[in-house]
């Protein structure tokens, strides 16, 4: 997981700590005013060095997040591109095997109106509710 510096204490909390994720797996997660001299953008371009790992088999998954962490990209098995308008519905198809959500369980997933619909469906499968809320994230919040 690359967190492009800035968002890399939350990153850390969150996927080694809470999701258990192995910390030799997130990278580039100490805070730099430079970004340790790399783009902060999560694209295909910037995040290469992890696409190719996840392409060369180490990983099933990776992930990149901006300096902010309001922008992301996942990359599936064989380096496969997830949409961000898609990356939604499928993290939320799978947090029932991940053990934070196994011991708290899952409440309901949001959305805003611009975002992929597919998570409706993921929410309707599995009977957990899904709310559209407006652009922003003050809306989230309640």
């Amino acid at each position: 997981m690359e967190k492009f510096y800035f968002t890399g204490p939350y990153a850390n909390r969150i996927f080694g700590v809470e999701l258990g994720v192995n910390k030799d797996c997130i990278v580039h997660s100490t805070p730099l005013e430079d970004f340790g001299g790399l783009h902060p953008d999560p694209n295909l371009t910037y995040a290469a060095a992890m696409v190719n790992t996840v392409k060369n088999g180490t990983y099933d998954m990776g992930a990149a997040f901006d300096g902010d962490g309001d922008r992301n990209m996942i990359i599936g098995r064989n380096a496969i591109f997830v949409t961000p308008s898609d990356s939604l519905a499928v993290l939320a198809s799978h947090l029932k095997i991940i053990p934070y959500f196994q011991k708290t369980g899952i409440k309901g997933y949001a959305r805003s109106m611009p975002t992929s619909s597919a998570i409706d469906q993921v929410a309707k499968q599995t009977g957990i509710p899904c709310f559209e809320v407006p652009t922003g994230w003050k809306y989230f919040v309640n």
